[in-house]
């Protein structure tokens, strides 16, 4: 399995940055993951750090070295990162509960599989043109997609996100059979709240992701302004075996039963040997006694 990858992600005009993204890989599975945490509420940038964790350490478990049943993994994981959120809040007594959007991907046998929740999006480009892309979970999107009118709409307003009391509300998409050159590209919508999904394809189909993502995420900001919002962007080329040119990551130079991640330090790290079921739960223990004592300090 072979891929480019680049990401990024920049503050705006925010007090704080709460966008969270990664990505983790075995010899044959990749994750790539990206949470928005939402304002408005306490502790954004937690949510989506602990969705993010979430995800990777399930990933960890399942894939040896693939991914069994994808869509299952998806929907388990997206659930296990709503319950640790909601247990966070439980833990510091929380009026409020923190919140966050979320999109992740895997990629694995020459295909990709999604699931969303809320408003941070994925992308697949093609040939210069988008496959598809995910529909928010908004008020707008709902009535656009019904043919209604929506100028006297908000388009922050979501109706589903993860660390809400209500369940959460997502969508599994794929699979997608992955073909030399495609560019899959999931974003907060601090991206594509400003630049348009003709604008996102036409960068990522003309240049290579190192000079299209951040071009992108400049036209953001510049056109955000002084208060624009956070603008996260994860993007990943994928390259088929006997064409690839530019590849970033090249999983054939991994063993069988290694993990590797930049999802829990939020930098590449080396590689991690594969944990075993009772290592994950420690790995998940770990989780929930940090979270324990961020409640103490807190309180």
């Amino acid at each position: 399995m072979k891929f480019s990858v680049y990401q990024i992600s920049r503050q705006g005009g925010r007090e704080r940055n709460e966008d969270r993204m990664g990505y983790a890989y075995t010899r044959e599975s990749g994750l790539f993951v990206l949470a928005d945490g939402m304002g408005g509420h306490p502790e954004g940038a937690m949510a989506a750090q602990l969705a993010l964790q979430t995800f990777s350490a399930y990933f960890q478990k399942a894939a040896n070295p693939t991914v069994r049943e994808v869509p299952e993994f998806l929907s388990s994981a997206l659930m296990a990162a709503h319950h640790q959120i909601i247990r966070y809040a439980a833990e510091k007594g929380m009026l409020d509960t923190p919140r966050t959007t979320l999109v992740a991907a895997v990629m694995e046998r020459n295909h990709v599989h999604w699931v969303h929740c809320g408003d941070s999006r994925l992308y697949v480009v093609r040939h210069g043109e988008m496959l598809t892309r995910t529909r928010d979970h908004s008020y707008m999107e709902q009535q656009q997609h019904l043919g209604r009118t929506t100028d006297h709409i908000n388009r922050n307003i979501l109706f589903t996100c993860l660390g809400s009391p209500a369940k959460p509300v997502f969508d599994l998409s794929g699979p997608v059979h992955l073909l030399q050159g495609d560019r899959v590209l999931l974003c907060s919508d601090g991206l594509w709240g400003t630049v348009s999904d003709e604008e996102i394809t036409s960068e990522l189909s003309k240049r290579p992701l190192e000079q299209a993502v951040p071009e992108l995420v400049e036209m953001a900001l510049k056109r955000g302004g002084p208060r624009c919002d956070n603008v996260t962007v994860l993007a990943m080329e994928w390259e088929t075996a006997d064409e690839f040119q530019s590849t970033r990551v090249s999983t054939e130079d991994i063993d069988d039963g290694v993990f590797a991640s930049t999802i829990q330090s939020g930098i590449p790290d080396p590689s991690v040997e594969d944990m075993d079921d009772a290592a994950i739960e420690k790995s998940i223990a770990e989780i929930n006694a940090a979270i324990r004592r961020t409640a103490e300090r807190n309180s």
